[in-house]
């Protein structure tokens, strides 16, 4: 028996859906009662979406299955009227919208309640008798019958109602997969992306491919000079081969995507079951969570980088910490430029907010949830940006008053300008770019709704689903937004290959083809700490030989004593340009630093060798005999003869001039940069 009241529901159903009539509705005006069950009621026009939020007809057909026994049965001679008022309401003018009365509802509920438990139906909560006004009246009522009051001569047939979005069916995805579009769960945006025609978007994924070739070869070029000579970029510079690491791993997550088009970024069509190309969310998808962690991981990563770049360069500056003493914080560096990145790409995660990018075939965050837009993308990426800037400019401002008060030689002081220039280019390469992101990014998410209630608009009769109501505004955006967002957000990398472009880069490559290395180790030389010159060589040079001189530096206690701001401008250039110069370093303070030495207590006296500047050495003087000592261990074919003929051309008054000069400011390595074996490219 109750088979065949089931196949004779199912048959009811069946004959009271009109396939006619499934296209639905786009205006949402009044339209003609459909539905055989409501067919012969006092009225005979509904609207949709109704009041248990059915936006067609048809789905409020499927939805009214499990009744049709009780109405068949005629349970209650209210169950029907009812039902109708829910499923589908009397259509009346604009702001009169008609609820069933409270007692109808007890009526029905308590007359069908034994036949709906036979067959295992229950009481849905939407239509929980206590949710209605507390009347008792038949539906409709005679006032919902009567024409306007107001005398209005607009039709009630020609009003439309603000309903909100409605995921189309086509685009509609499984509960359990956590999907989420403009608002509504279990739906997602179509794919290909549902803003711009298939031509720009094929143009798109072309102009995206070739930039992050480009990009990935700049910055695979920086990463394998650093490999090359790894001791070449030592702290405060070294990070900026991390940040081109990073940089290398975004241009490869983009290329890759050029390659896979959106066979990741996109779900697949079902025709069978009416289901559209949509775009993949959350973390299903491995193949799409693999590229989103990759992507957002080393896009914060080297942002972050960038700041711990700008920390090491104001560490030199203004506390003028040495090479080592910064690199013994590189544990700490690591820890945070690492660590943040994981953990917002770990949260990300978890709130399962993944998206695909049609466009460009990667998955990435913020592209259609503001939400994540705004504080995983905006908000990290700003603090980058005052941060890095503030150190930046600290350092800056440093540098350029040691060059304003401390007096160095011309050719020093241009050296120091240069590298300040070098600085303030390489930082507005990196800062233009990511300003540029960041502005695309504000822009996009003040326009995403106004894109988006252009795009129901346009697709609302497609979709079958409510247009919009009143729509002030319409816009759509521009192709080149996008471009420009996309170029910015790889192109930032490239500023990597202008800090490491020089000549001895050149003379480096040059020589890994040429298949050996350099082993000449006088540009070594110039990064090691607190190295001393080998004096007998000094003294027994010939007098026409000039006086290479290199800056050394050490820290104590996290701080340096003889490594300052000028040990940043520490650039490179080959052996052979470096001997061609060195005939303008033999300043007098350059040969009193190489003459000091180191006694048991730390400290340094100038007593092992005065270069061209000693006269004829005296057995009585401490300095001198100390000369006179190292001068007879090490150098037994050399005369006094020879000494004296070098040490004319100088004075004792001079040197002492000299000496005090440098005394009276030992932290300030400035005066080393005579000594420096390199120069810009």
């Amino acid at each position: 028996m109750d088979l065949l009241w089931v196949l004779y529901s199912m048959l009811t159903v069946c004959m009271a859906i009109n396939m006619e009539a499934t296209g639905s509705h786009s205006m949402f005006t009044c339209e003609p009662i459909t539905l055989r069950m409501c067919q012969g009621l006092a009225y005979n026009t509904t609207f949709m979406p109704n009041l248990l939020n059915h936006y067609d007809q048809q789905t409020a057909a499927l939805a009214m299955e499990p009744f049709h026994p009780m109405v068949n049965l005629e349970c209650s001679t209210e169950i029907r009227p009812f039902l109708c008022a829910l499923y589908a309401p009397v259509c009346t003018e604009y702001g009169r919208v008609t609820l069933p009365c409270r007692r109808l509802c007890q009526r029905a509920k308590s007359d069908c309640y034994k036949l709906m438990d036979m067959f295992g139906v229950t009481w849905p909560d939407e239509m929980e008798c206590s949710r209605f006004p507390d009347c008792d009246e038949s539906y409709p009522r005679t006032i919902d019958l009567l024409p306007s009051s107001d005398g209005t001569e607009e039709s009630p047939s020609s009003v439309q109602r603000d309903y909100g979005f409605w995921c189309p069916r086509e685009l509609k995805i499984e509960p359990d997969l956590g999907y989420s579009f403009m608002g509504v769960r279990d739906c997602s945006p179509p794919c290909p992306n549902m803003y711009f025609h298939e031509d720009e978007l094929i143009f798109a994924r072309y102009f995206i491919g070739v930039v992050s070739i480009v990009c990935l070869s700049a910055t695979l070029f920086t990463f394998l000079t650093f490999l090359i000579d790894v001791g070449r970029f030592r702290y405060p510079e070294r990070p900026i081969i991390f940040y081109a690491v990073c940089y290398m791993m975004v241009s490869l997550v983009f290329f890759l995507g050029f390659l896979l088009e959106d066979r990741v970024s996109c779900n697949a069509a079902s025709p069978g079951r009416f289901r559209a190309s949509t775009v993949t969310q959350g973390s299903h998808n491995k193949a799409c969570t693999l590229l989103f962690m990759t992507l957002y991981f080393f896009t914060m990563a080297g942002s972050v980088w960038w700041v711990i770049l700008t920390i090491t360069w104001f560490l030199a500056a203004v506390p003028k910490w040495g090479s080592e003493a910064i690199e013994k914080k590189a544990l700490l560096f690591h820890a945070v430029a690492w660590g943040i990145p994981g953990a917002l790409t770990i949260t990300l995660m978890a709130m399962n907010k993944i998206e695909g990018d049609s466009m460009s075939g990667v998955c990435f965050v913020g592209l259609y949830y503001l939400m994540a837009l705004r504080w995983f993308l905006l908000v990290p990426l700003a603090l980058d940006v005052v941060v890095g800037v503030v150190l930046l400019l600290a350092g800056i401002a440093a540098l350029n008053r040691v060059r304003m008060e401390i007096p160095l030689e011309k050719e020093n002081q241009d050296k120091l300008v240069k590298f300040m220039i070098r600085i303030g280019v390489f930082s507005v390469l990196y800062l233009v770019p990511l300003l540029t992101v960041i502005g695309c990014y504000l822009y996009e998410q003040s326009h995403r709704s106004v894109w988006e209630t252009t795009w129901v608009g346009e697709r609302c009769r497609e979709y079958h689903i409510p247009c919009p109501f009143k729509v002030e505004q319409t816009s759509r955006p521009d192709i080149a937004l996008f471009l420009i967002k996309y170029l910015m957000m790889l192109v930032v990398g490239i500023p990597s290959v202008f800090w490491v472009g020089s000549k001895k880069t050149c003379f480096e490559w040059a020589s890994f083809f040429n298949g050996h290395r350099r082993k000449d180790s006088a540009v070594h030389e110039s990064r090691q700490v607190l190295q001393e010159p080998d004096f007998t060589q000094l003294l027994l040079r010939d007098p026409n030989t000039p006086v290479v001189r290199k800056s050394r530096g050490t820290s104590t206690q996290g701080t340096s004593t003889h490594a300052s701001s000028t040990h940043l401008a520490m650039l490179d250039e080959p052996p052979s340009a470096s001997t061609s110069r060195a005939g303008s370093m033999r300043s007098k303070s350059s040969s009193f630093h190489g003459s000091l030495h180191r006694s048991r207590d730390g400290r340094y006296t100038a007593c092992s060798y005065r270069g061209v500047e000693e006269r004829t050495p005296r057995l009585d003087d401490p300095l001198q005999h100390c000369s006179v000592n190292r001068l007879n261990s090490h150098s037994r074919h050399g005369s006094l003869q020879r000494l004296e003929s070098q040490s004319r051309h100088s004075s004792v008054r001079d040197l002492t001039i000299t000496a005090q000069a440098i005394q009276s400011s030992p932290g300030n390595g400035i005066h080393r940069v005579v000594g420096e074996d390199a120069t810009m490219a």
